[in-house]
Formats: C-alpha cells, structure tokens, sequence
C-alpha cells in the first residue's frame, strides 16, 4: 500500500482544520498557504471531503472550511478511505467479496488479509487529536 500525495495532504488540511476547532471557517487561500499546497490540488482534496460530509464548506465572505466533528471524532483510516479508496496491499482485496478466481488456491491471501487487518486497525486506532498530540502516537500497538 502506497499513500499517495492526495491523502498525505489530506491528512494535514484536517489538522489544519483541527487547528480552529473553534467552529470558525478557515478560507481556502489561508490553508493553501499553510499547509504549502497549490488552491487547484487543495479545492479537489477539499471537493471530496465536503461531499463525504467530513467538512462543512460555506462559499462568500468569511466562508471557508471547517470539521463538522470533533477531532477525536474523525480516524486516520477514515480520512484516508475517502481520498485514496481502499487501504488494501493487493488488489485482490479491493472486491467485497473476492471475486478472484485464485482464491480457494491462493497460499497468499491470509497473508495479505492479515497485512490489511494490521494495517486498517492501525490507522482506525489513530484519531485526528493523537495527530495533534504526536507523543500519543507511539501509544498504539499492533
């Protein structure tokens, strides 16, 4: 599995966003700014999030984006789902259920099962406040 740049920068706009968890809308050009990300790649990132209802947008004067939620309330693993799709390491695995004609013969699929199971409870056991306090980080185990 490969996080591309589209969820890493994900990532960071929520923090950002966490960042004024005061309910106030952040505009476009200021997270574009900080977080160092060019307007056109940060609207696609945040198109797709608003329209999963992860974000509230408000267009105008003294609009922005803002979290619906409270940082805690949102998980890496699903931030990450919104933007790249499927967390899974093989292909194969991208299909509920596999419709690959290997299966029932494949000696790999447990492995690579239990490499998503690691994987997606990992990144589901990680929230947007532990981001925001990186110590906490290290507290989750595998």
């Amino acid at each position: 599995m490969l996080i591309s740049t589209k969820g890493r920068y994900a990532l960071r706009v929520m923090l950002e966003l966490a960042d004024h968890e005061r309910g106030e809308y952040v505009p476009l050009n200021t997270i574009a700014a900080r977080q160092e990300i060019s307007v056109k790649y940060l609207e696609s990132i945040l198109v797709v999030l608003s329209k999963a209802g992860a974000i509230d947008g408000l267009r105008g004067k003294g609009g922005g984006y803002r979290l619906n939620r409270a940082p805690r309330d949102y998980t890496v693993g699903e931030i990450l789902r919104l933007v790249e799709g499927s967390l899974a390491p093989v292909a194969c695995l991208d299909c509920k259920p596999n419709d690959c004609h290997r299966t029932v013969e494949c000696r790999t699929l447990p492995l690579w099962e239990k490499l998503q199971a690691l994987i997606e409870n990992y990144l589901d056991g990680v929230t947007l406040a532990d981001l925001a306090d990186p110590s906490r980080i290290g507290d989750y185990q595998i």
